[in-house]
This record gives C-alpha cells, structure tokens and sequence, in this order.
C-alpha cells in the first residue's frame, strides 16, 4: 500500500525522505510538506490531486508547465521580483506519479522565506495581497487563452451552480430547520440577478483571459524579510475566465476578519477599509490591462463571487458533503451561512465599496 512518504521519495531525487506531515487548509486535494536529507532540495510540496473534483489532472499540469514558463520568463526579462512554484520530476522522468490505486501525485518545490495568512494582519498586507494578484494577472494577461485547457469546466459559471442546486434540491430534499430555511430563502431572493456577469460575457462587454480562479489570502506567499508578496500558489484553477472571477473572490476571502472557517457566523462583516486597500494595490499592476467595462463590474464581482462560494457551500450540504472536505455533517452548511452573511454586509456596504472603486478609477486614469 502507497503512503504518502513513500510516494514522496519517487519524487526525492538527491536524498532520503525524513519526514512527511500535512500541510495547508485547502478543501480539495490532500497536501502534504516533505523534508529531506537533500541540501539541494530540502523542503518540497507534495499533492494527491483529488481527482472527482478535476477528471482530467494531466490538463493541470500541461497547464502549469504553459503558465509558469510564461510567466518566468516575463518576470524576468521586465526584473519583477516574483517566483513561481516550479513542478519537480519524478524518478521516472515524468511531471507526476500514478500509483497502483490510480492515485494522481504531483510535487512542486518549496518557496523558502514566505509565509501566507489565513486572515488580513494589517492594511499594508491587504495592499500586498491586491497587488500579488495584479501581478499575477498582468504576467499571464499576454498568454493566449487557447495556450490553456479548461480545467474544471463551468468553474465560477453561476448560473450552472444554481442548475446544480435546484438538481440536489429536488433529488434529496430540503432539511426543514431555520438554518437551511435561511439560506433556501437567501438564494431565492437572489437568483435573478446572479446572472450579471454570464449576461455581461454573453453581451460581449466582458472577455475571457487567463485568470488563477482561485486567489485566497492564504494563496498569497509574502516574503518574511520585506512583508512583499512574492507569489500566488495554488494554481490547478488558472484557466480561461473573467478576472473578475479573481478580483472578486479574492475580496470576499480577504474582507472577512473572521475568515470563511469561523463559527461566528453571525457576527461575520465585510471590511470596507481592507477592501479599499486591496483594490489600491490591484490597481497598480492591473491598470494597464484593465478596460472601462472592467471597472463596471467589480462591485457585483465582489458580491456574486461571495454568494456563489456560498451557494457552493450550501448545495454540498444538501447533497451529503460529496465536494468539499469537512470535519463534521453541518459543516458544509456553516460555511454557507458565513458566506452569505458576509453577502448580506457587502451589500449593506454597497455605497462605500462603489466609491473606493471611482476613486481608484479616478487615479487609474
């Protein structure tokens, strides 16, 4: 039987593996950090890819070799300070590893002197975290999207998570308990409007790019030495999309000071100030690729995307917690309730977050 320290060692070229222990809060794959006798590489990253969630992960690393390539190579030639996490090979001469139970490993160096961050520490980290993902955008913004695979088909597509929903509803049921009568009647009253930025792709105001789908704050590495961010990991979700795919979840992780994993649903808020200053530190980067519509768009962003990581949540409940990892049967159902009160405070902050984006605009021009 596999274990990840042995599957570890297919990919430990220079030395002898000491130590494999879990690592990260991701909801998805199963990641483990390993270290080493090597002096070369000491510490890397390994993953088993959870293959129900992305059917085909060859596409992911025929992805990560197009993109990373791309963008160190434009890093470089422009003297941005960025690093890329880069896949290592395993002894086989392959990308990833395969083990007899059809378990998909892959494993990526280790990016030495960072850290990330579960929540905002302060307002200069949330400007970093707005920049990291300007860059990142701007790196890849120059990559054609037919350079990429789709990798997880309707990813961030609202309007196919509602079809989903009503499926799941209609196949198991509702609970009838004020928790889930809440969010029945959350997503209800909203379901009309979700479609705002499908409709607007469809209109032919916004366009596909090359987009990382998944910008978290504790995807954001910051260098311990400086407090700059210097990375954006996690990348199996960079694909074509909308960057406003992006902006608008990486707000609605980084505006909650309570994180997305709290108990205190009740008490969770959106921070209009941390929001300012994510948008400030995008905008440096992001400005030059920008176009008008973009900018119309970006509150609705920040909503639809808090709503839609909720509805996610809240479907998984009802269908028996088949998607994402959880700790306990009403987990799936709390994170729910989190995003869609913290949907509720972006709203109730509309007017304050639509005036930090006309004055960023406003500078932008």
């Amino acid at each position: 039987m596999y274990t990840p320290t042995t599957i570890a060692q297919q990919f430990a070229l220079s030395g002898k593996v000491i130590e494999v222990r879990e690592f990260g809060n991701g909801n998805i794959n199963d990641t483990y950090l390993v270290t080493t006798e090597s002096i070369e590489e000491k510490h890397f990253v390994l993953q088993r890819i959870n293959t129900h969630v992305f059917r085909e992960p060859k596409l992911i690393m025929q992805n990560m070799r197009a993109f990373t390539e791309h963008m160190h190579r434009r890093a470089q030639a422009e003297g941005h300070r960025w690093r890329m996490p880069r896949v290592l090979i395993s002894k086989d001469g392959g990308d990833f590893y395969v083990d007899t139970d059809g378990n998909f490993w892959r494993a990526i160096n280790y990016i030495h002197g960072a850290q990330s961050f579960n929540t905002i520490k302060d307002i200069c980290h949330a400007r970093e975290v707005g920049r990291a993902l300007g860059m990142f955008q701007y790196l890849i913004s120059d990559l054609p999207i037919s350079s990429l695979a789709d990798t997880l088909e309707g990813f961030h597509i609202m309007p196919r998570y509602l079809q989903n929903f009503d499926r799941v509803l209609s196949l198991n049921g509702f609970k009838s308990n004020a928790e889930t009568r809440y969010c029945l009647n959350f997503v209800n009253t909203r379901r009309d409007w979700a479609h705002v930025l499908e409709n607007a792709r469809e209109q032919g105001k916004l366009h596909l790019r090359p987009v990382h789908g998944d910008p978290k704050v504790d995807n954001v590495l910051v260098e311990e030495s400086t407090g700059m961010a210097i990375s954006l990991i996690d990348l199996d979700t960079v694909k074509p999309g909308l960057i406003h795919y992006d902006i608008g979840d990486c707000m609605r992780s980084a505006c909650n000071p309570l994180g997305e994993e709290t108990e205190q649903w009740e008490a969770v808020h959106f921070d209009p100030e941390v929001g300012a200053a994510i948008l400030e530190g995008y905008l440096t980067q992001a400005r030059s690729f920008l176009i008008p519509a973009d900018y119309e768009f970006l509150f609705d962003s920040i909503r639809l995307l808090t709503f839609e990581l909720g509805l996610r949540f809240f479907t998984d409940y009802l269908a028996g917690n088949v998607y994402f990892k959880v700790k306990h049967p009403n987990h799936n159902l709390r994170r729910a309730l989190v995003q869609f009160k913290l949907t509720e405070s972006i709203e109730a902050h509309e007017a304050d977050i639509r005036n930090s984006i006309q004055v960023m605009v406003s500078r932008a021009v």
